[in-house]
């Protein structure tokens, strides 16, 4: 898998729920309501909403509500901006346990990620699959979301079904880091 596509994929898909959830709209304007030439819209979804202690007159065109700063007057680190955050340094790693080994009928093994965390995350799983003499014959990595203070399931897949007949035992990296 592509890390830096998923990173990129996330980072993006993480921006739109923020705004969806915040109430921003793509919209032209800074949410000062009608006769400004701007098409109003834009800025806070909810024409109730006040940010820097103003009184407004419901939004609507013709509006008596001026905010003529463009700051909004509190700090909410995680509303747009072009930083993003990473996870991994603030994060403790997962834990991880094999549940079950691959067999020449199932080319995979499964895991339980335990999240440690207060929030969600994505953990990289790693497992060896060994042969009877506890020679490698594929090591294979999963990424996984787990909630906070959860555990998820996870399945690492060989890289081919006909590699699980070499396969005896499994073992997994007992910790998934976040990333």
């Amino acid at each position: 898998m592509d890390r830096r596509g998923q990173k990129l994929r996330f980072t993006a898909v993480a921006a739109i729920v923020v705004l969806a959830l915040t109430g921003f709209s793509t919209s032209k304007g800074h949410g000062r309501g009608g006769g400004h030439g701007d098409g109003g819209g834009g800025g806070c979804s909810s024409s109730g909403q006040n940010h820097d202690g103003s009184s407004s007159s419901g939004g609507t065109s013709g509006s008596t509500y001026h905010d003529y700063d463009d700051d909004d007057d509190y700090t909410d680190d995680t509303s747009g901006g072009s930083g993003s955050s990473d996870t991994s340094t603030t994060q403790a790693d997962a834990t991880v346990e094999l549940t079950a080994c691959a067999t020449p009928s199932e080319a995979y093994a499964t895991v339980e990620v335990t999240n440690p965390n207060a929030t969600g995350g994505y953990f990289t799983v790693t497992v060896d699959f060994l042969d009877a003499g506890s020679r490698r014959v594929e090591e294979r990595s999963e990424e996984a979301y787990v909630a906070g203070n959860d555990t998820t399931t996870v399945q690492v897949d060989l890289s081919a079904p006909g590699v699980a007949a070499r396969v005896d035992h499994c073992d997994p990296q007992q910790y998934a880091p976040a990333r």
